[in-house]
């Protein structure tokens, strides 16, 4: 598995794709500098595989470098942070 990942900021929307097949999303709203995080999803049939959180961690290091804070409404999220406090910085 080789994924790549891609940030579509028209559409608040970072995804991660293995072979040019999108396998996971994660969607936010934007307000000045603060990203709401609102869904992290993957494919059914590719959960498991640690998708999630490679794009989470994409994510939020990307919203880091942009200066951006972070409300994680999302519970995918919310986790992740709590598991990795070293993301708890970009709390809002």
């Amino acid at each position: 598995m080789t994924l790549t990942f891609e940030h579509r900021d028209a559409e608040h929307r970072f995804v991660a794709s293995d072979d040019g097949r999108e396998v996971g999303v994660v969607d936010y709203r934007l307000d000045g500098t603060v990203a709401t995080i609102t869904h992290t999803g993957t494919d059914p049939g590719r959960r498991g595989e640690g998708i999630a959180g490679r794009l989470t961690t994409v994510v939020l290091d990307d919203m880091r470098a942009r200066g951006w804070s972070v409300v994680p409404q999302c519970p995918y999220t919310a986790q992740f942070i709590d598991q990795h406090p070293g993301y708890a910085d970009l709390l809002a």
